[in-house]
């Protein structure tokens, strides 16, 4: 896990050894970003540092024409006041040019590393494990692709032009500026100190804020997208007011943290312009004092006011690509963070290939748990024999579920092996696991698309008439045959088109047309009513035919279908038998037919 809290709250305070680590981490990440793109950041380079030569070339121009264009022409000269006129020109067109050159050049850079950071977090975001997604919040997720990305591609858009621009310039006027006059440097030279001072005190207090900024705006995305994806529980339970009330909270919360970033350029602004404006009147006081003893001519005066003043133009473009630097850094560490995470069920360094599955299912030793210190399965051994139908019964929070995503590998066992036809999972080949593999959950969730689609999404190559069957087998093709276009229908977003029963039949037919050799049901029939739960248990005992099957239902009716029942208990199993065997006994399956079977009268 990083050191970011991935897993955890959104933070905007580190210690000094996790913010060195961040720096270290969001650099690296930045590195191989820009690898890639070396060619094209040398000749962006070469462009701006041509450009603000030609641009701070003026004033110098414009001095040679005072001091010697002016006496020349009385003398009638042209000469030298046109070679001044010709070269102002000229290096305004050279500069204009390559603006433009490095303005195309710079956005082809920012564009090419966005998309592929934003290619990055999408691929990386799949692979990681389950643990992750069940922790790390969809709203968090979206604040990475959209608002942190966002102000990655402003800082580069723009920002980035502005700082390499604004500091050449800086650079190259401050040097024309001692090859002209060098007591005039010298006056630059010490506004520096307490140029220098404000720019730390600004670049201090507001690391810290424009983190908060970034934190502050995550939670307000966070906040929004969990409303809108719960709107049905939200307006079921009347929780209007209270979304309002919390909203209403972090939007107080992001307002103030940038009002008190808006306030620290209340004092940078005027700050750097009085620097400024006190550095021009000095040079002009002191210029003027030696013009008058005919130490200095006018003309190199009047470029000396010029460069000095334009030393401090960029400075207020400076601090606003401070302002995007801090905000795209602390994006850039979240993204960084989230690009560290390494799956906790990573692939096998040396997969094993398994083409034919048979579907024995073994667990040997097997522990599990969350967290730990805190065990969810204890120690366990369990032998799943091919072609059997195993149903897993026992109350809410008995590792029912837990087991089921250890044997989909969804989770790796803390402790011992869960094996496949005597191959570990965690040494089996991914595509050859999911192939063998399929589980169908609780939430039936469908994607946007046509209900062939859907049904095809574990086999894409499949046939209409392979999905068809698929669908007639699970007792589904009926409704999908009366919907508007049939198998053409589109589902619309998680399948908003259908109701919850049709939309578990499509992930059955799903699961069936993969062809897998286990099959886990975990609480797959629970959206059903009665008599669609009759058709699906049909085909369930058709298709589980010599097929692996693990099934977790609440309902016992589901049972009637099972080769072999294990109750489960605190993690344990606590009785393990045929159906029958079971309910003729005095044990906890028997009382919990007995109580299911008075339910029914």
């Amino acid at each position: 896990m990083s050191v970011t809290g991935v897993q955890g709250e959104e933070r905007d305070q580190y210690s000094k050894a996790e913010s060195r680590h961040i720096r270290v981490r969001s650099r690296r990440l930045l590195g191989s970003l820009l690898r890639p793109l070396t060619g094209k950041l040398w000749l962006t380079a070469a462009a701006v540092v041509v450009s603000s030569a030609a641009q701070v070339a003026g004033p110098a121009i414009i001095a040679y024409g005072i001091d010697q264009g002016i006496p020349a022409l009385m003398a009638q000269d042209w000469m030298p006041a046109a070679f001044a006129g010709v070269a102002y020109l000229v290096t305004g067109l050279v500069g204009a040019f390559l603006i433009s050159a490095y303005i195309r050049l710079s956005a082809r850079v920012a564009q090419a590393v966005l998309i592929d950071l934003r290619t990055r977090v999408f691929l990386h975001t799949q692979k990681l494990s389950l643990e992750f997604h069940e922790t790390y919040t969809s709203g968090r997720i979206i604040s990475r692709q959209t608002s942190d990305l966002d102000a990655i591609r402003e800082l580069m858009d723009e920002g980035l032009t502005l700082l390499v621009r604004g500091l050449m310039y800086m650079v190259f006027t401050a040097i024309m500026l001692f090859i002209l006059d060098a007591p005039s440097g010298f006056v630059l030279l010490v506004a520096l100190i307490p140029l220098g001072i404000l720019t730390r005190w600004f670049q201090v207090r507001s690391q810290s804020l424009f983190r908060r900024s970034r934190v502050a705006s995550a939670k307000l995305i966070v906040q929004f997208v969990e409303t809108m994806t719960g709107i049905r529980a939200v307006q079921a339970f009347r929780k209007e007011r209270r979304n309002e009330h919390e909203f209403g909270g972090l939007v107080e919360d992001y307002r103030d943290v940038n009002a008190k970033v808006l306030g620290l350029f209340v004092v940078f602004n005027p700050g750097l312009a009085l620097i400024g404006n006190t550095a021009v009147a000095v040079t002009i006081v002191l210029g003027g004092f030696r013009v008058i003893d005919g130490g200095l001519e006018v003309g190199v005066l009047l470029a000396a006011v010029l460069y000095t003043k334009r030393f401090f133009d960029p400075m207020e473009d400076l601090a606003m690509f401070y302002n995007g630097y801090q905000s795209a850094s602390s994006a850039l560490e979240k993204i960084s963070g989230v690009l560290e995470e390494e799956p906790s069920v990573p692939d096998p360094a040396h997969p094993v290939d398994l083409w034919n599955a048979e579907g024995r299912v073994q667990f040997d030793g097997v522990e599990f748990s969350y967290v730990e210190g805190r065990s969810i399965l204890p120690r366990f051994d369990l032998d799943i024999p091919a072609g059997q139908t195993i149903a897993l019964v026992g109350s809410t929070g008995a590792g029912k579920s837990t087991l089921a995503k250890l044997i989909a590998r969804f989770y790796d066992p803390s402790e011992g092996v869960v094996s496949l036809d005597g191959v570990s999972l965690a040494e089996l080949h991914p595509k050859d696991l999911r192939r063998a593999i399929v589980m169908v959950t609780q939430e039936a969730y469908l994607f946007s698309g046509s209900v062939a689609d859907n049904i095809a999404l574990g086999k894409p190559d499949a046939t209409f008439d392979e999905i068809v069957r698929a669908a007639m087998a699970v007792g589904a093709h009926e409704f999908i045959e009366g919907l508007p276009n049939g198998y053409d229908t589109d589902v619309n977003k998680r399948g908003g088109r259908v109701s919850a029963g049709q939309r578990q039949l499509i992930s059955f037919a799903r699961a069936f047309l993969a062809d897998p050799a286990v099959l886990i049901l975990d609480e797959a029939t629970s959206s059903l009513d009665i008599p669609s739960e009759r058709l699906v248990q049909e085909g369930l005992t058709k298709l589980l035919a010599d097929r692996t099957a693990i099934i977790i239902a609440h309902r016992l009716s589901t049972v009637a279908i099972a080769d072999r029942v294990l109750v489960m208990e605190h993690g344990r199993i606590v009785e393990d038998g045929a159906p029958v065997d079971l309910i003729g006994g005095e044990g906890r399956f028997a009382a919990l037919h007995a109580a299911w079977r008075d339910s029914l009268v």
